[in-house]
């Protein structure tokens, strides 16, 4: 698995912001939705049309409660990172999620999510 030759600070980091994000959706909290997003995040939803969500949506949709669910455990694994960044498989609520995430002077953002339902 590639995870463990991830320095650990860097995936404990990398898992804080995947966690701001998901965690952030479920319990409606923008503060950590927005600490985890890179302001031109692009998010898209699998299938025959490609609709894109941006950070500000998300915030908007955070803020208005539309992500609030009690789910179980998030599952995340690190595939790989490079330097400044980094490519992350997340299992969480109903959602299974591939996301590119950068580091930033603010810390690593997500810039990129490609999503379906599970």
């Amino acid at each position: 698995m590639i995870e463990e030759h991830v320095e650990a600070g860097t995936a404990r980091l990398i898992r804080r912001a995947v966690l701001d994000y998901y965690e952030g959706w479920f319990e409606g909290d923008v503060e950590r939705m927005e600490r985890a997003l890179h302001p031109e995040l692009v998010k898209r939803r699998a299938g025959e049309t490609l609709g894109v969500t941006t950070a500000e949506r998300m915030l908007e949709l955070t803020r208005l409660g539309e992500g609030r669910a009690d789910t179980g455990p998030i599952e995340i694994t690190i595939h790989d990172v490079s330097e400044d960044i980094a490519s992350v498989a997340v299992d969480g609520g109903p959602y299974r999620e591939y996301v590119h995430l950068v580091r930033t002077s603010a810390g690593w953002k997500i810039a990129n999510a490609l999503w379906r339902s599970r």
